[in-house]
C-alpha cells in the first residue's frame, strides 16, 4: 500500500511541486472537472476517451525527469528483449509519487460506474468497490501487490506492440495514459494506436491524436457492444506506433496491481 517515502530526492521535489496545478488547482479538483458525461460516452461508442490539458508542461517535464532515478523503481523492461517491441519502460515502486498515486485515486471512482456497468452487461459477475483503496486491497489480498503505473520512454524507431495490461485475476478494464512530450517538437510519428477486435468482422482501428499533459482514458481488455441480436463483447489491443524522430514519454496509471 502507499506510504511516505523515507529519505529525500528530486521525486519528493516533484511530489510538491506538482501537487497543484500553476493555475493554484489540485490534481483532484482537475480531474473532477473533466466533462465526465462526455468521456463515459465516447467509452461506450469507441472505447478510448480524451482529457486535454490534465498535467501541464512543467508537471509533464518534472515527471519525465524522474526516468533517470532507479531507486524510484521496482523493474525496467527493455520492450525489443521480450519482443514487445521497441523502447522501454519503468514501473514504479510502492510509495508512489504523490501525483500518481493521487491521480490513481481521483480517476478511479469516476470510471466505477462504467466498469460495473460494462461487467453487468457482459454477465460478469465481478463488482468493484467504491474506492480503489478497496480495490488495490482485493488485488492485495490475492497477492496482486506489485505497483503497475510506470513510466514509458522511447527513441526514434522505438514502437510498442499491440497489447493488454493484465497482470493477475484482479482487472480494472479501463485505464488511462498521459502524453508527457511535444508532439511536432520533442518528437515525431509515436501516435497512441487501440485496435478493435469484433466477432466475425474486421478489426477497427482508433489513433488518439495528443498534445502534451493530455490523457487518453481506455479500455484495458474487453468491452460491451450492443448489436442487432444483443450485446456483445469486443477484444481492444493498444500500442505505440513507431517514433519518426525525438524522443517520447508518457506515465501509464494502471488501477490494478500484479502478481
Amino acid at each position: 500500500m502507499q506510504g511516505t517515502r523515507r529519505g529525500a530526492s528530486a521525486a519528493d521535489d516533484v511530489a510538491v511541486d506538482v501537487a497543484a496545478h500553476a493555475s493554484g488547482r489540485p490534481i483532484g479538483a482537475r480531474v473532477a472537472s473533466l466533462d465526465w458525461p462526455r468521456i463515459e460516452d465516447e467509452l461506450d461508442n469507441f472505447g478510448c476517451a480524451t482529457a486535454a490539458g490534465l498535467l501541464d508542461p512543467q508537471e509533464c517535464d518534472r515527471l519525465a525527469q524522474l526516468y533517470t532515478q532507479d531507486d524510484i523503481f521496482r523493474s525496467r523492461v527493455v520492450m525489443e528483449r521480450h519482443g514487445f517491441g521497441r523502447g522501454e519502460y519503468k514501473y514504479f515502486a510502492y510509495p508512489l509519487p504523490d501525483i500518481i498515486g493521487t491521480l490513481r485515486g481521483a480517476l478511479y471512482p469516476h470510471l466505477v460506474s462504467v466498469a460495473n456497468r460494462w461487467n453487468k452487461a457482459l454477465r460478469i459477475d465481478v463488482r468493484y468497490p467504491s474506492s480503489h483503496r478497496e480495490f488495490i486491497k482485493r488485488c492485495h489480498d490475492a497477492r496482486q501487490t506489485r505497483p503497475t503505473p510506470l513510466l514509458l520512454q522511447y527513441e526514434a524507431g522505438d514502437y510498442n506492440c499491440l497489447h493488454q495490461d493484465l497482470y493477475g485475476e484482479h482487472v480494472f478494464p479501463i485505464q488511462v495514459a498521459i502524453l508527457l512530450s511535444e508532439p511536432g517538437k520533442d518528437f515525431t510519428g509515436g501516435e497512441f494506436v487501440m485496435t478493435e477486435q469484433r466477432p466475425r468482422m474486421q478489426s477497427r482501428a482508433e489513433v488518439v491524436p495528443l498534445n502534451k499533459g493530455d490523457a487518453v482514458i481506455f479500455t484495458v481488455n474487453s468491452r460491451p457492444v450492443q448489436g442487432t441480436r444483443g450485446i456483445y463483447r469486443v477484444n481492444l489491443r493498444h500500442g505505440v506506433s513507431r517514433l519518426r524522430a525525438g524522443h517520447r514519454h508518457t506515465v501509464g496509471v494502471i488501477f490494478h496491481d500484479a502478481l
